[in-house]
């Protein structure tokens, strides 16, 4: 368990103006932007501790991170 806070700037630094640019040009990118950082923010609250849940629930928002996470950098590959 890690309690970093795994922002999209720190998870693609060399992308930051890429991002900015697609959460402009792109509804879904921006979409997929919020999303992100809302479940980031409940997976990060779930590890400190600031937020009780049950293991398979925090796992579950771990999952559905990292498949937003995917989208997004298929987004910025292309």
């Amino acid at each position: 368990m890690s309690n970093t806070p795994h922002t999209l700037h720190e998870e693609f630094p060399a992308d930051a103006q890429k991002i900015s640019a697609l959460k402009v040009s792109d509804a879904h990118f921006a979409k997929l932007l919020i999303e992100y950082d809302v479940i980031n923010d409940k997976v990060h609250r779930a590890e400190t501790r600031l937020d009780l849940m049950p293991e398979h629930e925090e796992e579950t928002l771990r999952r559905v991170r990292s498949r937003l996470k995917d989208q997004i950098a298929t987004a910025l590959r292309k």
